[in-house]
């Protein structure tokens, strides 16, 4: 399963939808890339596989990032990309 989080200006939190194939996220990446700098704003509108009945739609000029990552079975919650480090006590 691929995800796409479609990052939003000031919005702490971003929106997501679900591909399960590769080529099907990597096409939605590439729209909203496309739309973000449209001008006049244009409307996307996405869908979601993991959950049928959920769509979204964003004004193109309030994407600030697009993010697209693959989603393990071991998936521990937190977001891709950061790196969280402990440190042992010995």
């Amino acid at each position: 399963m691929f995800s796409i989080d479609v990052i939003l200006k000031y919005s702490p939190i971003p929106v997501s939808v679900q591909r399960k194939e590769k080529d099907a996220a990597q096409s939605v990446y590439e729209q909203a890339k496309s739309v973000m700098t449209a001008n006049p704003p244009q409307l996307l509108e996405l869908t979601c596989d993991k959950q049928p009945d959920k769509t979204i739609a964003v004004l193109s000029d309030q994407i600030s990032a697009v993010v697209i990552s693959q989603k393990t079975a071991t998936a521990s919650g937190r977001t891709p990309g950061f790196l969280a480090t402990s440190e042992d006590e010995g």
